[in-house]
């Protein structure tokens, strides 16, 4: 997104285009943060699936609200003995502020993410049954870098996830996770057609986790990739394939870790709609995970995002 891009939108929100869209849809994607974990996901914090269409674009300089809600039914734990379901229901409140300055030709900003989770479990494997309520651990964002061409989008992204939510050993539905990482995130999105009618867009996130409190284990560094390909219906709306994948890359080490590296992949259908007149931008997605396993949770997502810009 150019800043001219921007200032257009700002003055002619009344008027729709393909353009405004693909740059209000940008503002939910910069370096989003995950704000819900379950046990036996691939290691750290970031929880694929609320990024999709147009994943790897960042908006143009400004302030913008985003809230997140997410409902995350497990159905299974794989390589685990007995009946394991459970439900995640959460809540982020996400500040992104692009700023007007550049660092090497890129549009730099900040960002912050506050994660509210309500985690209930039935994991008969390991005989527990529980849930809890709370604020998890905050990411917090000094480096968003964002790239646009005339057909094509780049962002970079460079945080930590802050070590501060509830946590405990024995409890699997802590809102935290009892431990900090460092997450890196880099990608880009296409425009095959001058008219931005398609998009296709490709974003990883890899996190570098640290020693986790009360137990001293480190859990394995993790890759998510993120994808998506959509086609504009109207002017204010686009619709479109997503899918990610989320891997563990190195062992969890420490005295009592797991061997394991979980592992899972879904696909699914996301729904973007812009109300220009609001500065509102809504997008709904629904996922099912195809494959899992290394101890991996598995099933199905659903999300809905809501983005303002000021």
């Amino acid at each position: 997104m150019h800043n001219n891009d921007q200032k257009h939108f700002r003055a002619h929100a009344s008027h729709p285009s393909r353009t405004s869209f693909s740059r209000l849809a940008a503002l939910a994607t910069l370096s989003v943060a995950a704000f819900m974990t379950a046990p036996a996901h691939a290691a750290g914090h970031y929880v694929p699936g609320v990024e999709g269409i147009q994943a790897a674009s960042v908006p143009g300089p400004g302030m913008y609200f985003l809230g997140y809600a997410v409902n995350y039914n497990i159905n299974r734990v794989t390589e685990a003995p007995g009946n394991n379901d459970g439900t995640v229901n959460a809540l982020a409140l996400r500040g992104a502020w692009i700023t007007q300055a550049t660092f090497l030709g890129a549009n730099y900003g900040v960002e912050a993410i506050v994660p509210m989770t309500a985690k209930s479990f039935t994991f008969n494997g390991i005989g527990y049954a529980g849930s809890s309520r709370g604020v998890g651990d905050i990411y917090v964002s000094p480096l968003v870098l964002g790239w646009h061409g005339a057909q094509w989008d780049l962002s970079f992204g460079l945080g930590q996830w802050l070590n501060v939510g509830t946590f405990s050993a024995t409890d699997p539905s802590s809102p935290g996770n009892g431990y900090s990482s460092t997450m890196l995130s880099f990608g880009g999105t296409y425009y095959p057609d001058t008219a931005k009618q398609w998009s296709l867009s490709v974003l990883m996130r890899a996190e570098k986790n640290y020693s986790q409190r009360q137990t001293g284990i480190t859990p394995g560094n993790g890759l998510v990739v993120e994808w998506g390909v959509a086609r504009h219906i109207t002017p204010t709306t686009q619709m479109g394939l997503v899918g990610y994948y989320q891997g563990q890359i190195s062992n969890d080490s420490g005295d009592g870790a797991s061997p394991m590296r979980p592992r899972k992949a879904a696909v699914g259908v996301q729904f973007d709609w812009l109300i220009p007149s609001e500065k509102l931008f809504l997008k709904v997605a629904g996922y099912t995970e195809y494959m899992a396993g290394g101890g991996s949770t598995k099933g199905n997502l659903i999300r809905l995002a809501l983005v303002k810009a000021f």
